[in-house]
């Protein structure tokens, strides 16, 4: 994975003046495209004029649940247990690719910040794949986020979470969003809901919503 070659994200930029982003982020199998028509409905609500979109792409990997076909992904998935997990062995996670893709997104805030926004002023979000991302890269980061945001997510190294984290825990007071389907039929529900628990356990100021 080290030649990972990477597509620009799409960006949309503010109607007004620049003064916040959103980095949203997909899930597995899709790409930024997928979510520009959310982007574009936000933005027709006339109550974002400040706010710059970036949807990244995922590069083409091989997963092995997909036999080892390639596909937009942030991460391998070993396995469909791997979203179903929540007691017993630790599932076999992608370590290596889930710090790449968590490098990469820290170089997309940074350029944001490079351009004169503050991390504060910044959101990162996304969905499945993507929110998993989104609270792991988050979490873990180095400098202060404005918020995130996980849609049918989960927590990423569970195990070893907390020991991943800057001793300032910068993000400590961040406020993180999950939202679920209780019905989800891929990241099952009880996943969420032991990753808000834990989560909520380290001191994180969560707010999980349950969709019907």
């Amino acid at each position: 994975m080290s030649s990972i070659r990477r597509a620009a994200p799409m960006v949309f930029t503010p109607k007004g003046r620049h003064t916040a982003t959103v980095i949203f982020i997909h899930g597995l199998g899709d790409s930024g495209h997928g979510w520009a028509d959310a982007v574009q409905h936000w933005q027709g609500k006339g109550k974002l004029n400040e706010v710059k979109f970036i949807l990244p792409h995922a590069p083409a990997i091989p997963i092995t649940m997909n036999a080892g076909f390639q596909m937009p992904g942030w991460f391998d998935i070993k396995s469909i247990d791997a979203l179903s997990a929540v007691t017993g062995a630790a599932p076999e996670e992608d370590e290596k690719g889930i710090e790449l893709s968590r490098e990469y997104i820290y170089s997309l805030v940074q350029a944001e910040v490079a351009a004169g926004i503050s991390s504060e002023r910044i959101v990162l979000g996304g969905f499945s794949q993507g929110g998993a991302m989104s609270i792991f890269a988050g979490l873990t980061a180095p400098f202060k986020l404005g918020g995130i945001v996980g849609l049918s997510s989960w927590l990423l190294l569970n195990r070893t979470f907390k020991d991943r984290v800057p001793t300032d825990t910068p993000n400590r007071e961040t406020p993180v969003f999950m939202g679920h389907g209780d019905r989800d039929p891929l990241v099952l529900y009880p996943l969420a809901q032991a990753s808000e628990k834990k989560l909520t356990e380290l001191g994180y100021k969560v707010s999980f919503n349950t969709y019907p």
